[in-house]
């Protein structure tokens, strides 16, 4: 599984020797990989008119691209604001708020995350080919992907560990701009131009796994909604400014990382049901099958005592078991 930026052919159509050579070597003989482009192929086409592009087939013979386009701008950002909007609107009645709902679109662009990721993973394991995955820069939707395949197929990526690796290498070391994405709450009355929950998006397909497979992750919701919070306001230095090279403020900070496994603070966020699980966790993507993130989208509407308390009490079960 490899991942990258845009080719930058222009409308020239320019080649780089140096590109066609690495990619040629990636495949033994008699083998072909697929080209995940996370654009339409007519945003891929404007692209070019830019300087960017996709992978010529004459250049590329023996990778075949497929487009699977996703959100990453502004209609992510507005979909995310419609829906909190919906979420604390008390005066809907149902009917209404089934259809701000459908129209806010969250829980499609959900769907087409989870769908892609399946894409790229099935690529891998059923066909043993190798993937190559990119949009524009490399840095958000092209790391959705990458991420969400790596935790559908690798168990280690499903522990407590191995997730905030995954983590620090797809999302913190790759560049992903969280200063850029998560500079206001949707809440907030300003729009800045850059700013999209492309890593709540993620979030939120990791909770959908957890969901559809309840005893596959260690970690708990506690801790996605933790990685929430951080994203947008944190006093831990792990997700502040937008690549590793601003990021020397870091010497300055603590790592949320470091707080997390510390023995008493683990505790909060390890599943109780966890049992570790060496296959492929295949998630569902029906309509019927993606559900609204409650714990997230509901968290100040709605008391969540209760659901913590039952959570507590397994635990306590599990441990004296």
């Amino acid at each position: 599984l490899l991942r990258c930026s845009q080719p930058l052919t222009g409308p020239n159509r320019k080649r780089c020797r140096e590109d066609e050579l690495l990619l040629g070597m990636l495949l033994g003989a008699g083998e072909r990989g697929f080209i995940i482009d996370t654009r339409s192929a007519q945003a891929a086409k404007q692209a070019r008119m830019g300087g960017g592009g996709t992978e010529p087939k004459s250049s590329y013979p023996r990778w075949r691209r497929l487009h699977r386009p996703l959100e990453r701008g502004r209609p992510l950002q507005e979909s995310f604001v419609k829906l909190v909007e919906a979420c604390n609107d008390p005066s809907l009645n149902m009917d209404r708020w089934l259809s701000r709902l459908e129209s806010c679109r969250w829980l499609s662009h959900v769907k087409a995350a989870l769908s892609t990721a399946c894409l790229a993973a099935q690529c891998m394991d059923r066909e043993g080919a190798k993937v190559l995955v990119h949009g524009a820069e490399g840095t958000d939707t092209t790391l959705l992907v990458t991420a969400l395949a790596q935790l559908i197929l690798e168990p280690s990526c499903r522990t407590l560990r191995g997730f905030q690796g995954l983590l620090q290498r797809e999302w913190i070391e790759a560049g992903h701009p969280f200063q850029l994405r998560c500079a206001r709450s949707a809440s907030a009355h300003a729009r800045l131009k850059q700013e999209a929950p492309l890593f709540l998006l993620f979030l939120d397909c990791v909770w959908q796994l957890s969901r559809q497979f309840p005893f596959s992750l260690e970690f708990s919701e506690s801790l996605l909604l933790t990685l929430f919070d951080n994203a947008y306001a944190s006093a831990y230095g792990t997700f502040l400014c937008n690549n590793e090279k601003e990021r020397r403020v870091k010497e300055n900070t603590h790592s949320l990382w470091a707080w997390i496994n510390q023995p008493e603070e683990e505790k909060k966020y390890l599943n109780p049901l966890y049992s570790p699980n060496a296959l492929v966790i295949w998630p569902s993507v029906e309509p019927q099958s993606i559900q609204l993130w409650q714990g997230l989208f509901f968290r100040w509407i709605r008391s969540s005592q209760y659901l913590e308390e039952a959570w507590a009490e397994i635990q306590r079960l599990v441990e004296t078991n």
